[in-house]
């Protein structure tokens, strides 16, 4: 038999193999395991994505496949597999890796679902002396290899990186970007067999959940995930570049894709997504500056915090170089957006207790930044993240939260931390306008709390911040606060109360 993962569920994971262990009538296994759902809090609406897909994807495959419900996947495999010999791809955490390398009879092949082999990049970066792995050169060295926008030997209009151009402020006075909003998948019989579960569940105390499960925003089947890729490229790509770091309060979706669940479930192939992009550009249907920028997230970054979660091991979330130890409040932990008085927290906290879903860069400098300044224990931010967001794994959010957002690791993914004041909110938002707080004020009765959290984070961190050259000249800017006193106890008086 072969076993599916519940996030191994396109095509593309059944395959044959070429050592003849998986072939096109080989019978199928997946376990839907009740313990996944005790050991944390997620939200509502993940745990209903993850079981509706699995379900529809056990209903496409009809009697092929032994879908099996148990209370662990041990359980599951017994009840399932009995004592056959079981094959599977490799998993997509440390802990499943263990997990079926504990396993006698099951037998782990290579990694699907991601463009880069595993021992590709593990040469690729031991050629960097496995230090300075950054995304750029890893970015364009994908490019390279699979021939992704590129003329020749060239990139495809003459630069790699189109950032410059892909880094705009929303349009002035508009509350939404004047594009067709993203497909949206209806609801159906499975996924009704689903709430009414996960409600019994929780009425029960088997499980508890965390945020809201509204109608099902994001696809569960693959005909589905091909509907939302399709409707992206057509109608929403071409305005996605410009404004994919740009946050409206009324429109959170912008431009983007809304593809990352589907990717990480597996009902969507990367190869697919971004050749798909590509084609539209050389159509004349979207720009290079956002189909570029779509690649570079796909390609570049997906593909790069994939490999990074393997190649730096285990112990690298636990990695805390800044010693933060506070731990999550529990308005943060429990969603409640509406406790919150700072408009660009509270608007962002709301997203994701409605959806599950809000993009990058609402993650990485509304709530990133805010727990970073906040001295949170990164592996609790961590965890908090894989919860609480529909598209979140332990590979994507070890690299993206240690690394990147929480700078954990002190510079091993990202060459400084990303935290800024309100004065960055403002310039590439609308989310200031009607605050009670003003981005331009440190201290007092209207500080931002970004504002005074953004110095108050550099000068606790001083004696390491200024010797990065990224972050050394807003240190010095320290020394010419008049107010850095007040500031100090404004900000050691906050305590763990929402701003």
């Amino acid at each position: 038999m072969h076993w599916l993962f519940g996030d191994q569920l396109g095509p593309h994971f059944l395959r044959p193999s070429r050592d003849g262990g998986l072939s096109r009538d080989t019978p199928l296994l997946m376990i839907e395991a009740r313990s996944v759902l005790r050991r944390r809090r997620f939200h509502r609406a993940k745990a209903h994505l993850v079981l509706s897909a699995m379900r529809h994807r056990a209903a496409e495959l009809g009697d092929r496949v032994t879908y099996v419900r148990a209370e662990t996947y041990r359980e599951g495999l017994e009840l399932g597999a009995r004592d056959k010999r079981v094959t599977v791809h490799h998993p997509t955490s440390h802990a499943a890796v263990r997990l079926v390398r504990s396993l006698p009879r099951v037998t782990m092949g290579p990694a699907r679902g991601f463009l880069v082999p595993m021992d590709d990049f593990t040469a690729w970066a031991d050629d960097h002396g496995g230090r300075r792995l950054r995304q750029e050169d890893f970015y364009r060295w994908v490019r390279q290899g699979h021939d992704l926008l590129m003329d020749g030997d060239a990139p495809a209009g003459g630069r790699w990186n189109h950032d410059h151009d892909n880094r705009q402020p929303p349009p002035r006075d508009a509350s939404a970007l004047p594009v067709p909003g993203p497909y949206r998948p209806r609801e159906d019989e499975i996924d009704e067999e689903v709430r009414a579960d996960l409600d019994r569940w929780e009425r029960h105390g088997d499980v508890s959940f965390v945020g809201r499960d509204g109608p099902r925003l994001f696809p569960a089947s693959r005909a589905e995930a091909r509907a939302a890729l399709r409707r992206f490229v057509e109608h929403r790509l071409a305005a996605f570049g410009p404004y994919e770091d740009a946050m409206l309060a009324a429109d959170p979706v912008m431009s983007h894709s809304l593809l990352s669940s589907s990717l990480n479930l597996g009902l969507l192939d990367p190869a697919e997504c971004v050749e798909r992009a590509e084609a539209a550009w050389r159509a004349g249907e979207a720009p290079l500056n956002s189909v570029e920028g779509f690649v570079r997230q796909v390609a570049g970054w997906r593909e790069y915090v994939w490999q990074l979660y393997w190649y730096f091991g285990e112990e690298y979330r636990r990695s805390n170089v800044l010693r933060h130890t506070a731990a999550l409040p529990g308005w943060w932990d429990d969603l409640d957006g509406d406790a919150v008085r700072a408009r660009c927290l509270r608007t962002v906290l709301a997203q994701v207790r409605d959806t599950g879903w809000t993009h990058h860069i609402p993650r990485l400098m509304v709530l990133g930044g805010y727990a970073l300044q906040r001295g949170w224990d990164p592996a609790a931010v961590t965890d908090w993240f894989h919860r609480c967001f529909v598209d979140g794994y332990d590979w994507v959010m070890v690299p993206n939260v240690v690394g990147m957002s929480q700078y954990a690791d002190g510079g091993r993914m990202t060459t400084k931390p990303y935290t800024s004041g309100g004065s960055y909110i403002n310039r590439m938002s609308d989310l200031c306008g009607r605050c009670a707080y003003r981005p331009g004020d440190r201290t007092g009765e209207h500080a931002c709390p970004y504002t005074a959290g953004y110095w108050f984070f550099l000068d606790r961190h001083r004696s390491r911040l200024e010797h990065n050259h990224r972050t050394a000249r807003a240190v010095r800017g320290l020394d010419r606060l008049a107010d850095l006193a007040v500031l100090r106890r404004q900000e050691r008086t906050r305590g763990d109360a929402p701003p």
